[in-house]
C-alpha cells in the first residue's frame, strides 16, 4: 500500500518503514529463557543475594535457565583492563542472556555501588553486539528499614539507558533481614507474593520478546545514511546488529 508522505517534508523515504503486525508473529524458539541475575552486596549473608537467589529458584519453576554472577573480585571500573577475568565473565554472561534480574540493597538512599560497577562494566556496545539492547529487565531492592524505591527508581533509569525492556512491575523488600530464615530462604509474606509476580511477569515479556527484539528495537534514526557520524558526533553508540540468540 502506498503511502504519502508529502505533509512530512523532513521525513527520509528510504529509511521510513511502517510497522508491519506480521513481523510481530514470527515462529517462537522453544528453548528454556536464559536469564542472568546480578546482586549488589559482598557481604557474607546478602540480603540482595538471597532474594536473587529466590527469584532464580521461582523462575527454574517457571521454566527460566538461570545465571547468577558473583561480583567478588570484580575490579572498579576503569580500574582493570577489559580482558580481567571477572569482566570478561560478566560480559559473556551479558551476551548469553535474554533477560536480566538487578537486585540491590538500599545504601544512603541509592542502589549499591557493588552493582552499579556490575553494570558500568557492561558496555552499550561491544564490536558489532549491543549486549543489552532489547533484552528484558526486572528489578528487585531490599531494604534495612522501611519501604523505599529509591534503589528502584534509580535502576530503571539504568535500565533505559543500558536499552533493556524494563518490565512495569517491581519489588521492594523492606526489613529484609526479618525476612528470611535461618538458612536464608524467604518466608511466606506480600512480599514474597510480589516477587513470584515480577518473575512471571518477567518470563512472560522475555517469552514474548526475545525472537523478535532485533525488530522492535531497530529504529529510523539509524537507518539513514550517515548515522555513524552522526552518532560519533554526539558520542552516542553507533548502530550495531543485537547479540544473537
Amino acid at each position: 500500500m502506498s503511502v504519502d508522505l508529502s505533509e512530512l517534508p523532513n521525513l527520509d523515504p528510504a529509511a521510513f518503514v511502517r510497522p508491519d503486525p506480521l513481523a510481530l508473529s514470527d515462529a517462537r524458539a522453544t528453548h528454556a529463557p536464559r536469564i542472568l541475575l546480578l546482586y549488589g552486596s559482598l557481604r557474607e549473608r546478602s540480603y540482595s543475594k538471597l532474594l536473587a537467589l529466590e527469584a532464580a529458584r521461582l523462575l527454574q519453576a517457571m521454566g527460566a535457565e538461570t545465571r547468577l554472577f558473583d561480583p567478588a573480585g570484580l575490579p572498579l571500573p576503569d580500574a582493570a583492563p577489559d580482558s580481567d577475568a571477572k569482566v570478561q565473565e560478566l560480559r559473556e554472561l551479558t551476551l548469553w542472556s535474554e533477560g536480566m534480574v538487578w537486585s540491590s540493597p538500599e545504601r544512603h538512599g541509592a542502589m549499591s555501588g557493588v552493582l552499579k560497577a556490575q553494570i558500568d562494566w557492561i558496555p552499550l556496545s561491544q564490536g558489532a553486539l549491543r549486549p543489552t539492547q532489547g533484552k528484558t529487565l526486572a528489578l528487585l531492592q531490599v531494604s534495612g528499614g522501611s519501604q523505599s524505591f529509591n534503589a528502584l527508581n534509580q535502576m530503571r533509569v539504568l535500565g533505559r539507558w543500558m536499552r533493556l525492556l524494563t518490565i512495569p512491575n517491581q519489588s521492594s523488600v523492606a526489613k529484609a533481614w526479618q525476612e528470611f530464615d535461618t538458612p536464608g530462604r524467604m518466608r511466606p509474606s506480600p512480599y514474597y507474593d510480589r516477587l513470584v509476580d515480577v518473575m512471571e511477569e518477567l518470563l512472560k515479556f522475555t517469552l514474548l520478546t526475545r525472537d523478535l527484539a532485533p525488530y522492535l528495537v531497530d529504529r529510523y534514526s539509524e537507518r539513514r545514511p550517515g548515522t555513524d557520524s552522526l552518532a560519533a558526533a554526539s558520542g552516542a553508540a553507533p548502530p550495531a546488529v543485537v547479540a544473537p540468540t
